[in-house]
């Protein structure tokens, strides 16, 4: 397995858009005077540098065979998938799994959630009604296994969007039978009405909507619509609708947060019937966005793996490159009790606490 430095990664494979940190210039540090700076200018010179554990691999063999595939279907079709746009740095594990992600009902999000880079608008563009069919289509060139359909929020609509992605999901289903789905989706305003017309016998694996972070920082990260009560009253209404899917969540850490809040946080999760969830370093998209607050070391990443599972989540990624799609095909099979996903790969972004056996107890 290679071992690849994130930051350079970012720097020359990636498109830009979503979380990266950059490294101080050479002008940075010669700059003395900081009286004469701008407040932007402020910021950038104390964004946090990337710790050094900060790497991710690249497959070999059959992985990086099927990583190839992947991505010359992408070019050679012009598909649009969240893996790239977003600069995910574990694109290479999971295309190499064949798992991807993929972004639908538009570009831009009805929302400003303050960690958030997709542009905002009041009014975005009507939905394109082609979107179901390119998305099946894309899903199939791509010969995947798995796919995670993800959403922007539409409170510009009634239903927040719930109708089409429910017609998104069933055109994929029909195209691809063998594909396993998961549907990563909005707090639709809080809609359950909504929420029950989209999981009416949905054919996906895993329900997952992010809390994104504490419930002390909602005013702080997230937009006024948005709020930790509400997402829990998504997923725990989720959880009622459909007892036979998997339910999931995703927190990150480094917004301001300190360690008995994620604990807090994640026991409320469970409380509910979340039986999955991720949990990722948060990373500033650019010197507009909320700074970096803090970035735990691996060992406390290792430390909620254990506490997650004590609290009986049945599937759990935590690790500083772990995002909320975080290798889902696997996680979905850990939640079916087919083995640890952040173990099956020793070289994986996730930190296991059996790395750190011993530490946190039995």
């Amino acid at each position: 397995m290679i071992m690849v430095n994130f930051q350079r990664l970012l720097d020359t494979t990636m498109v830009p858009r979503l979380p990266t940190i950059e490294s101080q210039t050479s002008e940075d540090i010669l700059v003395l005077d900081k009286s004469n700076l701008t407040a932007l200018e402020r910021r950038k010179m104390n964004r946090k540098r990337l710790p050094e554990w900060f790497k991710t691999s690249l497959p070999v063999g059959k992985a990086q065979e099927r990583f190839n595939e992947a991505r010359n279907n992408v070019r050679e079709h012009g598909l649009n998938t969240v893996c790239e746009e977003a600069r995910c740095p574990n694109i290479h594990d999971c295309w190499g799994r064949g798992t991807a992600t993929f972004m639908v009902a538009g570009e831009v999000c009805t929302r400003g959630c303050k960690f958030c880079a997709v542009g905002t608008v009041k009014n975005p563009e009507k939905l394109n009604k082609d979107e179901p069919r390119e998305l099946a289509d894309a899903i199939r060139r791509m010969d995947l296994d798995y796919a995670v359909i993800t959403v922007v929020n539409r409170d510009d609509l009634e239903d927040g969007g719930a109708n089409h992605y429910r017609d998104c999901i069933i055109s994929v289903k029909n195209t691809t039978p063998n594909v396993g789905l998961e549907l990563l989706c909005s707090d639709l305003d809080g809609n359950l009405k909504a929420l029950n017309m989209l999981l009416d016998e949905l054919p996906i694996k895993v329900f997952a909507h992010n809390v994104e972070c504490v419930r002390r920082l909602d005013s702080k990260v997230r937009d006024p619509r948005a709020s930790f009560s509400q997402s829990l009253k998504i997923l725990s209404e989720a959880r009622k609708l459909r007892p036979d899917i998997k339910i999931k969540t995703s927190i990150m850490v480094g917004l301001g947060e300190n360690d008995d809040e994620v604990i807090e946080a994640m026991k409320e999760l469970r409380n509910i019937g979340v039986d999955m969830i991720t949990l990722g370093q948060y990373l500033q998209p650019s010197i507009k966005h909320l700074p970096v607050s803090r970035f735990p070391n691996p060992s406390q990443f290792a430390k909620y793996d254990y506490e997650a599972r004590k609290m009986g989540f049945s599937a759990v990624a935590s690790g500083p490159l772990v995002r909320s799609s975080y290798r889902a095909g696997l996680q979905w099979e850990e939640s079916e009790g087919r083995g640890r996903v952040s173990t099956l790969d020793k070289n994986g972004s996730a930190i296991s606490n059996v790395l750190y056996e011993g530490q946190f107890g039995n």
